[in-house]
């Protein structure tokens, strides 16, 4: 669902209790607030892209907003970029997520992921993200490439093709691979699949 349809009091105390559920080192929800970049990009993400929709003369505000927060966080978000409710970006810093990028509902990215684009022309450039996602550090997914839903791409793989719902996509360049029968942590780095 679009962030924009719900209250946005709502989206930001799913955002606290996803990083809260998925991060074994978060004890409290007032830890998660005060202390993960993570959230705190995704909050003025939120707050951005609601600007940005607003009216098109509030676009420079909405790039301020962005921009205030790369500087607070070393995460990068464009205010158009469509993020679905329960993202969390752990730990955060170097996390680059283009204009044009789509992100499902509840995933997770990693520190150094990048949702780049390969063109500089105008139109859909960067990727889609199904929901329930993982993807690894360092990872790069470019390009108007699909991510399927329950797909996990490894870290520091480079993705520049589609990658089947439920695979695993793991190399330079990534290579989806079927996901094994057995995962004990659905949250466990991709990479271990190798």
């Amino acid at each position: 669902m679009h962030d924009s349809r719900l209250p946005f009091r709502q989206l930001l105390l799913e955002d606290l209790q996803a990083a809260r559920r998925r991060d074994p080192a978060a004890r409290t929800l007032v830890e998660v607030a005060l202390a993960y970049p993570g959230v705190h990009a995704l909050w003025a993400h939120r707050l951005a892209h609601r600007v940005w929709h607003a009216n098109p003369m509030l676009r420079l505000p909405a790039r301020l907003i962005s921009q205030v927060a790369r500087a607070a966080t070393g995460i990068e978000i464009h205010p158009a970029a469509v993020l679905g409710r329960r993202l969390f970006i752990d730990h955060g810093m170097g996390v680059v997520i283009g204009e044009t990028a789509e992100v499902g509902e509840d995933v997770v990215m990693f520190h150094g992921t990048t949702l780049g684009g390969t063109s500089m022309s105008r139109g859909k450039r960067h990727p889609t993200v199904g929901d329930r996602v993982t993807i690894g550090a360092g990872a790069k997914v470019l390009g108007p490439v699909h991510i399927g839903s329950d797909a996990k791409v490894g870290a520091n793989a480079v993705v520049v093709k589609d990658v089947p719902p439920g695979a695993v996509a793991v190399g330079v360049p990534a290579r989806p691979r079927p996901a094994p029968a057995v995962v004990a942590d659905p949250w466990a780095d991709p990479a271990v699949y190798i």
